[in-house]
């Protein structure tokens, strides 16, 4: 995708039937440039999950519609839509979703052995990750054996596997101290830099806000402020970590 303008939405909306109607997503209109590093923040059920899986391609929005590096994905079939994401966004969860019986290197190689990449390949993009990340002496190790942040590390590689132009991040610290939770923004802003990938957080956590180039907030579905730089404002919002709790 080539496209500066990387995401864009336009009248944006979603609304769930259970039992009661829910508005989660209400028109959000919105602009996300090629190798922003941004944090998405508000209040539990603001609507922060319901965006990230509406410009991700994993939820269908109810009005509206989401431009990827100018594509529609809203026009395109399940299998297009499916490659798209495969080739062009990378995710990191708050529960990181590696494969248990898989060693870190075939956590990280298994997007590209997807993408149909040589094992040569494969092999020399992962160690080139794994350095990145600073896990090169833990490329045999599974995840059973990793610490929490060590995992994420690995999460954050497997995202960068297919060279995706977004990477979408939601709560990724939220089972993290704050010590490893510093550092692992710390290196993502640094990939950011050096790569122009484009980080997107869902976050309640004040150390992703502070890192952020970026603040939107959410609030009842709806972006209530766009702030960057030295205009951000931390919002003082639910979610504290365990350790400040």
């Amino acid at each position: 995708m080539e496209d500066s303008e990387l995401i864009l939405t336009e009248d944006l909306e979603k609304t769930y039937q259970d039992g009661v109607e829910v508005r989660a997503v209400r028109g959000i209109d919105l602009l996300i440039e090629r190798g922003e590093f941004t944090a998405i923040v508000g209040p539990s059920g603001s609507g922060k999950t319901t965006f990230l899986n509406l410009i991700s391609g994993l939820d269908t929005p109810t009005a509206g519609r989401v431009l990827l590096g100018g594509r529609e994905i809203g026009n395109m079939s399940g299998t297009e839509l499916s490659d798209f994401r495969r080739d062009h966004i990378g995710f990191i969860f708050q529960a990181y979703n590696l494969i248990p019986v898989l060693t870190a290197t075939e956590n990280i190689e298994y997007v590209m052995i997807l993408q149909g990449i040589d094992r040569k390949k494969r092999r020399e993009r992962v160690m080139e990750l794994l350095d990145l990340v600073g896990l090169a002496d833990k490329a045999d190790t599974r995840p059973t054996m990793l610490s929490g942040g060590q995992k994420q590390r690995v999460a954050v590689a497997r995202a960068m596997a297919a060279r995706p132009s977004i990477i979408l991040a939601d709560e990724p610290t939220a089972n993290l101290d704050s010590v490893t939770s510093g550092e692992l923004l710390d290196m993502m802003h640094q990939l950011n830099r050096e790569t122009g990938m484009t980080f997107i957080f869902s976050t309640h956590d004040t150390l992703v806000m502070q890192r952020a180039e970026r603040l939107l907030t959410l609030r009842d579905g709806k972006i209530t402020a766009d702030e960057t730089g030295s205009e951000k404002s931390i919002p003082g919002i639910d979610g504290k970590k365990k350790d400040e709790e």
